[in-house]
């Protein structure tokens, strides 16, 4: 099982970017993705979670501006970002709970750069 982000770059103040987490592997369930904003000094703070009946929880530090979702057939999970501000700028990582056999466990993806400057 794998887990891969994609979507990161470079934006200003007040733009926005998508991020995607893609699951691979021979899954029989996604049970739950999390994504998490890892600073400079290597802190990971929980930004958005959902869970396989669709859902939710955001830090209040993103509510109103991050929007996660699920498509389970493609076992991708998006994180639309919006109105992004300078303490955005980190590695995203998503964590995903899946049962692949022969046992369920979290996994982690590699993570993602978001810069944002003002």
């Amino acid at each position: 099982v794998t887990l891969v982000e994609s979507g990161g770059g470079s934006v200003q103040n007040g733009e926005s970017l998508t991020l995607s987490c893609k699951a691979s592997g021979v899954i029989r369930s996604l049970n739950g993705v999390n994504w998490w904003h890892q600073l400079p000094g290597g802190t990971r703070e929980l930004v958005a979670s959902i869970r396989s009946d669709g859902s939710t929880d955001y830090a209040e530090t993103v509510k109103g501006r991050f929007s996660i979702s699920l498509d389970s057939a493609s076992r991708t999970v998006t994180l639309q970002m919006s109105a992004l501000k300078s303490e955005d700028t980190g590695v995203y990582i998503c964590s995903a709970d899946i049962t692949a056999s022969p046992s369920r466990r979290n996994y982690w993806g590699q993570g993602t750069q978001v810069t944002v400057s003002a």
